[in-house]
């Protein structure tokens, strides 16, 4: 049988690593095989994307988005698609909506961005986590070292693109993550029991 892939999303500082360890966690004390994974990815193309963005090298938008989408491919071919034919669920902290996201607020056109996530499979579940910009503003401020994708006003333009893809998109379930953590994490898991069943 295989898996389920689920995929956790939003802005920096929405909890999207950390709601994705708590729900693999219980998934796991549920007997579940899990896998969490991310992107960028710590494969090869994944690894010198980070290290080139705290090194503050820049690079053009759609040369950027163009990396994550060769990191994603990598991704899905030796990570994700070999364990959910395991039947192993894989929860994701990101995914290609990160892409379409980052790229709609670095200017380059949402055709454009579409186009390039076509041939990658979509999830069985995609959460989009999206507490008020304040709140991520705030948290934001906590962190010891930002990178170039972190900048206040860039973070506005991606805060509002993903909400333009909930809205386009109504399989896309979104939840406040303001609140306390064990309560969104409550919210996570039951949306995913729901939607899993479907």
């Amino acid at each position: 049988m295989r898996g389920i892939f689920i995929v956790l999303e939003g802005p920096d500082g929405a909890g999207t690593t950390k709601h994705s360890k708590l729900l693999g966690d219980r998934l796991t004390h549920e007997n579940h095989a899990v896998l969490c994974t991310f992107e960028p990815t710590d494969g090869p193309v994944g690894s010198t994307i980070r290290s080139d963005l705290r090194a503050g090298i820049s690079f053009s938008p759609f040369d950027l988005q163009t990396r994550f989408c060769d990191d994603r491919t990598w991704h899905v071919n030796e990570v994700i698609e070999p364990a959910l034919a395991r039947g192993t669920t894989v929860i994701s902290d990101r995914y290609f909506h990160s892409t379409i996201v980052y790229g709609l607020a670095l200017g380059i056109p949402r055709p454009q961005l579409d186009a390039m996530n076509t041939k990658f499979i979509r999830p069985d579940v995609t959460l989009f986590l999206l507490p008020p910009f304040a709140v991520l503003q705030e948290r934001m401020s906590r962190r010891d070292h930002t990178d170039a994708l972190e900048r206040s006003e860039l973070q506005k333009k991606v805060c509002d693109a993903y909400r333009t893809l909930a809205t386009d998109d109504p399989s896309i379930i979104v939840i406040d993550s303001s609140g306390e953590l064990e309560e969104v994490a409550e919210q996570i898991y039951q949306a995913v029991a729901v939607s899993s069943k479907q």
